[in-house]
C-alpha cells in the first residue's frame, strides 16, 4: 500500500506540474477540466494495474505468507491474560491515524453542508426553471451548490443579475459535481497535499468557464463589477463562488487574455510522452517480473506441490481434540488461541523495560504434523523468544491434505503484549 500511494502521489505531481507549466494559462477551459479530472483518476488506477499484474507472476513462495497472514484474529496477551482493550488493538498506529485523519475530513464536509441548509432554512427560496434561488438576508454573498444560487439581498439589483448569470453556468455545467469529487478524495486521502491543489486548480478553472460565457455579451460591465463589488465570502472549498479574492486578479487577467489559437491545442499532444513514460515504466516492471517467473519455473512448481497456504490447504490439519467438529478450520483457530493464552507467561524482565508491541509469527505443520520453521519479529528480542517458546508448545497434529496428498502447511498470526 506504502508504494501504491507514493507511486499514485508521484503520479499525480507529474500531471500537476504539466498543467501548470503547459495548459494553465491557455482558454481551452473544458479541456483543462477533463485534464484535471482526468489525469487525478489516471494516477489512482495506474499503480494498481501494476500491482495486479504482480500478483499475476510473483512466485509461489513470496506468495504464501501474504495469503495466509492475518487468517487468525490477533492474540492480545497483557500480563493478567485479560481481554481488556483488545479494541484498541484492532488497527495499528498508522491506521489509527489515518482513521481519525478521515473522520476528521468527513465530519468537516458534513459541517459545510450543515452551513449551506442553515443559509437555505433562513433564506427566501424561490424555484425557476433548472435551478432554485435562495435570498440571504442583510448579506453580500454569492456561490451556487449544484442547482441551488445562494444571493445576498445586499447586492444591487443591477450587478445581481450578472452574478446570477455567472453562478447558472456553474449550475448547468455541474461544477459542484467535479469540487465535491475532490471533497471526497480529501476524505481518503487527507494526508495528500495534492488533492488540495487539484481542488484550487478546478476551483479557478470554474470561474474562468464562468466569466468567459458571461463576459460575451457585456465584458467591460463585467470588469468593472469584479474590480468595485465589496467582498463577503464563506469558507466552504466544494461551492463556487463568485466573490474570491484570492481568485480575482487571475480571473481579469484571463477575461483580458485573447482566445488560444487552436494550434495550442497541440500542447496537450506534448503532455503525451509523460502518460506513456508511466504507462512504459508500470510494463517494463511487470515484464521484468514475468522474467523472473519464467526462470524459476521449476522452484515454482516444487513449493506448489509441497506446501499449500493454511487458507487454501482443501483440508487443514488436525488440531488434537478437534476431531470430528463440524468445523476443523474454526477448531483450529480456537484452539490455537488458547494454547496460547495458557502457555503464556510475560517475561518479567521485559515487563521491568516496559517493552511491549506485535510480534508476529510464522511457522508450518509439516507431513508429519510437527512444527517446524518457526520465524518471528517482533520489537524486542525476550518478546520473540517467548513467543518461539509458546509455539514450540503446540501438540503434534494430524497432517494437512491438498488433492488427496499430505502436504506442508505454513501459518501465520500477529501476538500482541500489552503492558497494563
Amino acid at each position: 500500500m506504502i508504494q501504491y500511494l507514493l507511486e499514485a502521489i508521484t503520479f499525480q505531481l507529474a500531471f500537476l506540474l504539466g498543467y501548470d507549466l503547459f495548459l494553465k494559462r491557455e482558454t481551452f477551459f473544458q479541456w483543462n477540466r477533463v485534464y484535471l479530472l482526468g489525469m487525478f483518476v489516471f494516477s489512482m488506477v495506474l499503480p494498481w494495474i501494476k500491482i495486479e499484474a504482480l500478483k499475476t507472476t510473483i512466485d509461489s513462495e513470496t506468495m504464501v505468507y501474504p495469503e495466509f497472514l492475518g487468517q487468525l484474529g490477533k492474540v492480545a496477551l497483557t500480563e493478567n491474560i485479560t481481554d481488556e482493550g483488545l479494541f484498541w488493538e484492532w488497527f495499528s498506529t498508522y491506521e489509527w491515524i489515518f482513521l481519525l485523519g478521515a473522520l476528521t475530513m468527513a465530519f468537516s464536509l458534513l459541517g459545510k453542508l450543515y452551513q449551506i441548509q442553515n443559509l437555505r432554512s433562513k433564506g427566501e427560496v424561490r424555484y425557476y426553471k433548472g435551478f432554485t434561488k435562495i435570498t440571504v438576508k442583510k448579506s453580500t454573498v454569492a456561490f451556487s451548490f449544484f442547482k441551488q444560487v445562494f444571493l445576498g439581498d445586499a447586492i444591487p439589483s443591477k450587478r445581481a443579475s450578472q452574478i446570477l448569470a455567472h453562478e447558472l453556468v456553474h449550475v448547468r455545467q455541474w461544477h459542484s459535481l467535479d469540487l465535491l469529487f475532490f471533497e471526497l478524495m480529501r476524505i481518503i486521502m487527507w494526508f495528500n497535499p495534492l488533492v488540495y491543489l487539484y481542488q484550487r486548480r478546478m476551483v479557478e478553472l470554474h470561474e474562468f468557464i464562468a466569466d468567459a460565457e458571461v463576459a460575451k455579451e457585456d465584458k467591460p460591465a463585467h470588469y468593472q463589477m469584479l474590480l468595485s463589488e465589496a467582498f463577503q465570502t464563506k469558507s466552504l472549498s466544494f461551492v463556487n463562488q463568485f466573490f474570491r479574492k484570492t481568485l480575482l486578479k487571475n480571473r481579469i487577467v484571463m477575461l483580458r487574455k485573447e482566445k488560444s489559437n487552436q494550434v495550442r491545442l497541440l500542447k496537450y499532444l506534448a503532455l503525451l510522452p509523460l502518460f506513456l513514460m508511466m504507462v512504459v515504466y508500470t510494463s517494463c516492471e511487470m515484464e521484468e517480473k514475468k522474467m523472473e517467473n519464467l526462470e524459476s519455473t521449476e522452484l515454482n512448481v516444487t513449493a506448489i506441490t509441497e506446501q499449500v497456504p493454511f487458507m487454501l490447504v482443501q483440508d487443514v490439519p488436525v488440531f488434537p481434540g478437534c476431531e470430528g467438529s463440524a468445523d476443523i478450520k474454526a477448531c483450529f483457530v480456537e484452539k490455537i488461541q488458547t494454547h496460547i493464552r495458557k502457555h503464556f507467561n510475560y517475561p518479567k524482565e521485559a515487563q521491568d523495560l516496559g517493552v511491549e508491541g506485535r510480534v508476529a509469527v510464522m511457522f508450518t505443520i509439516d507431513k508429519n504434523g510437527e512444527i517446524t520453521n518457526i520465524q518471528k519479529r517482533g520489537p524486542h528480542a525476550l518478546l520473540e523468544n517467548e513467543v518461539e517458546r509458546i509455539i514450540q508448545r503446540l501438540p503434534q497434529m494430524q497432517p494437512g491434505k491438498h488433492k488427496g496428498e499430505v502436504v506442508e502447511v505454513p501459518f501465520s498470526l500477529p501476538v500482541n503484549f500489552k503492558l497494563e
